[in-house]
């Protein structure tokens, strides 16, 4: 049965393309048959990050108008066969995103035998957003540990409570899961950002994962590589483990804590 997972958040610029393609890569290695969609109609960004900007054809768009069919717009990832991307259009009004159209998209992804459907969600709370998770199953709700990112999340909660098919068929609502991104415990210390503590206090929702502020996710966004794929990379560790927990397994959150300091790094100076 496909399980229709959103990446959601109410502020612009937290992750979620980051979280999108990181989870829809470790599902595929997982060997998981995946697609991810972009609904960020106007300014996609999902196949930068997947790196096969130069492969789009077809999009999103076309699909939902007819202009081309779901099988010539899908791009089979390069590195696993199982993980498809169908990008967002980029001369395309968000207009052109209609109920009737994502949800045709998402029952043919159905008969196509996909275990899970990517929903990338775009900023804010309009229409793509709204589509984006109008169908879902779950929702990955991203946010960075700042009052702003965490307040437009808590937005995003009471519309996932309220407004989708879900709701509206008097179905169990949604499941959703805390994505914290951008976490950097010394500043916690500082008190230049909240803890996780906070922020789970505030959204009340369970914890999923939790990606440290790391130069690796913006290196590997530049090389179309999604970080995962990056085992030695600390953000990619920490996607690898959201990626285990949101399948059943349990693993310690990491990268919460500063981390002490040897006696013997001491004397050098680390």
């Amino acid at each position: 049965m496909t399980k229709i997972v959103v990446v959601t958040s109410g502020k612009g610029g937290v992750g979620k393309t980051t979280t999108s393609a990181s989870f829809a890569t470790g599902l595929a290695q997982r060997g998981k048959k995946v697609a991810v969609i972009d609904f960020d109609v106007g300014l996609r960004n999902l196949d930068l990050i997947m790196g096969c900007e130069r492969r789009v054809v077809f999009d999103f768009v076309n699909v939902i108008q007819g202009e081309a069919s779901l099988r010539q717009a899908l791009i089979k990832d390069k590195t696993f066969p199982n993980l498809h991307i169908l990008a967002a259009s980029q001369t395309r009004d968000k207009e052109a995103l209609t109920p009737e159209g994502v949800e045709k998209v998402l029952n043919d992804l159905r008969s196509e035998g996909f275990d899970y459907v990517v929903c990338d969600s775009p900023a804010g709370i309009e229409r793509g957003a709204h589509l984006a998770m109008y169908f879902a199953d779950e929702a990955l709700v991203v946010t960075n540990p700042e009052v702003s990112s965490v307040r437009d999340s808590d937005r995003v909660l009471g519309l996932l409570a309220s407004k989708t098919r879900r709701v509206e068929r008097n179905e169990a609502r949604i499941k959703e899961h805390l994505v914290l991104t951008r976490y950097n415990p010394a500043r916690v210390l500082k008190g230049e950002m909240l803890s996780l503590e906070d922020v789970t206090e505030i959204l009340a929702i369970p914890v999923l994962g939790v990606i440290p502020e790391s130069t690796a996710v913006l290196n590997s966004s530049n090389a179309g590589t999604p970080v995962i794929t990056l085992p030695d990379a600390d953000a990619g560790q920490a996607y690898d483990d959201l990626v285990s927990r949101f399948l059943g397994e349990d693993r310690p959150l990491r990268f919460t804590t500063v981390e002490k300091k040897g006696l013997f790094s001491k004397w050098l100076g680390g």
